[in-house]
């Protein structure tokens, strides 16, 4: 696989970008009790040597896993695995027992995705149809 310049990959290759590979790494830990509730994220020059990652590829990781509700931040301390146990941390998830992402965030952007798809389709659709309207109207012109 060919990866582009920037870390940029071909559209619909499939192939996850590196940043998507660090924020996979770190659900699989979570999920197999390696990060439990409370525990510290690995710090961003640990991940960094670890994946040869440039710093902005382990932010936007670190991000997605916060967007996603798998970490959040604490400022001055560091990014933590989410959780509820401790009251002042009022950008953890709602569930008072949930470690992982209860849809959320993954499953809109799933279905605005798949929406999106259809969006195309019928474009395409609506498309083709104008195409064959405009070039029959120009025969009967004729």
């Amino acid at each position: 696989m060919v990866v582009g310049r920037r870390g940029r990959r071909p559209a619909g290759s499939g192939v996850p970008l590196t940043f998507e590979v660090i924020a996979e790494t770190l659900r699989e830990r979570i999920r197999s009790g390696g990060l439990r509730p409370g525990d510290a994220l690995p710090t961003q020059a640990v991940l960094m040597r670890e994946f040869g990652a440039a710093s902005l590829t382990v932010q936007k990781a670190m991000a997605l896993l916060k967007q996603e509700g798998w970490a959040v931040s604490r400022p001055g301390k560091g990014a933590f695995v989410a959780h509820h146990d401790h009251p002042d941390d009022a950008d953890d998830l709602d569930s008072p027992d949930a470690t992982a992402p209860v849809g959320g965030t993954t499953a809109r952007v799933d279905a605005l995705q798949r929406a999106l798809a259809e969006a195309a389709q019928q474009i395409a659709d609506l498309r083709g149809r104008v195409e064959a309207l405009e070039s029959g109207s120009g025969k009967r012109g004729h």
